[in-house]
């Protein structure tokens, strides 16, 4: 018998729909008094003991610590084992944020990483987040990369590595879709809409309802 060659599913979506619940209050309640009664580094040791475990426990306790540890944080975040964040303290965050595992987020002491409503970050991404903003319903494939800053690479002669660091901002607007593996290069703006495939190199601005691909990253189509 032949395989049908349909074989396209189409399931609704859970994690943007999800009824977001108020976080507990005690939970609230123990976030504002280790806030009060720790220092940062204290905080930030604690959240390494719960980042890899994978309890109810754990999950909770991590949600907590960062609910400690950010200036501002919406109610119903998740966040995965193993996730690795610098600079925590200049972190901004939506309501029903999902982080997936082994995700990387380097903010900068001076910099600002704002996420915004029913974003979801899939497993394994990496955020140079020293001036970053993701929008509400963002969707972060697993794997894909933003490369917020660069160097000068100027007098030539001095190593690169020695020269100073360009920070660049990166924007990606509401509604947008980054691919798997896609990589977002300094400075640049994903508009409202926007798809980016799968392993494109986004070396320019995408506009809005844009569809782009490849390396690096070219306009397909428009959605509307």
């Amino acid at each position: 018998m032949s395989k049908s060659k349909d074989t396209k599913r189409v399931v609704p979506a859970v994690h943007a729909n999800a009824q977001v619940s108020p976080d507990p209050e005690f939970e609230l309640g123990m976030a504002e008094h280790l806030r009060q009664t720790s220092t940062q580094e204290e905080l930030t040791l604690l959240l390494g003991r719960h980042c890899a475990g994978g309890s109810q426990f754990d999950r909770m306790m991590r949600r907590i610590l960062w609910h400690a540890l950010c200036p501002k944080i919406g109610q119903g975040l998740k966040v995965e084992e193993n996730i690795t964040v610098k600079h925590i303290e200049t972190f901004e965050l939506g309501d029903n944020v999902f982080i997936g595992a082994q995700s990387i987020i380097q903010g900068r002491f001076d910099g600002r990483c704002q996420i915004g409503s029913n974003v979801w970050i899939g497993p394994h991404s990496y955020f140079d987040a020293r001036d970053l903003i993701l929008e509400d319903y963002v969707g972060w494939g697993p794997g894909a990369k933003v490369i917020g800053s660069e160097h000068t690479a100027m007098p030539v002669d001095q190593p690169i590595l020695k020269t100073d660091l360009e920070i660049l901002p990166v924007r990606v607007c509401k509604w947008a879709d980054i691919g798997a593996n896609a990589v977002l290069l300094p400075g640049i703006t994903v508009g409202e809409g926007a798809i980016v495939g799968a392993g494109a190199i986004v070396t320019a601005d995408v506009e809005p309802y844009a569809v782009v691909a490849g390396v690096p990253a070219k306009v397909l189509r428009y959605r509307k």
